[in-house]
């Protein structure tokens, strides 16, 4: 149990260095590629860039303040664990901010700055959401929508990117709305490579010998259904084999559920290209499940 515990511990250490570095690279690519050239970022921090470019906010100060919201969002459909990482991972994105904002802009060529800069900050944000942490609360907002409309989470944020690159095309041109369009693909496409599966659904198969346990606590703490299969191990003997989809973003919590119900479980995920019909429980059978326990 001990050796158990201290592996757990590394682990957990592991994941906060990696966020520190992720968020080190994209408060860096922010600072000195994107916002001196009026490039946006998606989500939260373009918002946040637009107010420091028209009304000269403190960029760190305003990502802190936007995602509060947000993140209360989050904790309340994701858990303390998720709120933990995703406070962490922006406190420390704002303060890296504040450093990289007294260095010299790295380059003044607009495509450069577009390309370069929307790839360091791809590496930066995959390295963070690989390690179950968040830069961009949008996200969060953007799984509640989805448990109570047809739009997935990652429609919901292409919308909301949609709205403020049309808002920077009509304040500061055309020209640096389609710069920052392509900058928000080229980071997407490296998130994409980083974190394996950006804004894509997930399929995870969890072999276990805690069947009805994680497949409860699935249901309670994701809001997830999950089938159960009969499996029958060549060495271990039966087995419970539970399949359930979810999100990129929910990925750190299934992990987090399964280890603490059964550390012999056997887990993989995999890409989904489509999903269809309901996989998510309303908020009615949600509130009911909480006042039952």
């Amino acid at each position: 149990m001990q050796k158990w515990s201290g592996k757990l511990f590394f682990t957990k250490l592991f994941e906060l260095f990696f966020i520190v570095v992720g968020a080190t690279f994209s408060a860096f690519a922010i600072e000195n590629f994107l916002v001196p050239n009026s490039i946006l970022d998606g989500g939260v921090n373009g918002i946040s860039i637009i107010l420091n470019l028209l009304f000269g906010w403190k960029l760190s100060l305003t990502i802190v303040l936007i995602n509060i919201p947000f993140m209360y969002i989050g904790y309340k459909n994701l858990g303390w664990k998720f709120l933990a990482k995703a406070l962490f991972s922006i406190i420390i994105f704002s303060l890296l901010l504040e450093v990289f904002h007294h260095f010299e802009s790295v380059t003044d060529n607009i495509l450069l700055a577009t390309v370069y800069g929307s790839a360091l900050l791809g590496v930066g944000v995959g390295l963070i959401i690989k390690c179950g942490g968040c830069l961009d609360g949008t996200e969060s907002l953007g799984i509640v929508i989805s448990k109570n409309t047809n739009l997935s989470v990652g429609q919901f944020v292409l919308i909301c990117n949609t709205i403020i690159f049309s808002v920077a095309g009509f304040i500061f041109g055309i020209d640096r709305a389609l710069y920052s369009l392509l900058a928000y693909f080229i980071t997407s496409k490296v998130v994409d490579e980083i974190s394996e599966g950006f804004q894509k659904a997930k399929a995870a198969m969890i072999i276990t010998n805690e069947g009805e346990k994680v497949a409860t606590e699935i249901y309670k703490k994701i809001g997830r259904t999950v089938t159960s299969l009969e499996g029958n191990g060549l060495i271990s003997g039966e087995k419970s084999v539970l399949y359930c989809v979810i999100t990129r973003i929910e990925i750190p919590e299934l992990k987090n559920i399964v280890s603490a119900t059964d550390i012999s479980a056997f887990v993989t995920i995999s890409d989904v290209s489509e999903v269809i019909g309901a996989h998510i429980k309303s908020n009615k059978e949600l509130t009911s499940l909480k006042k039952e326990r």
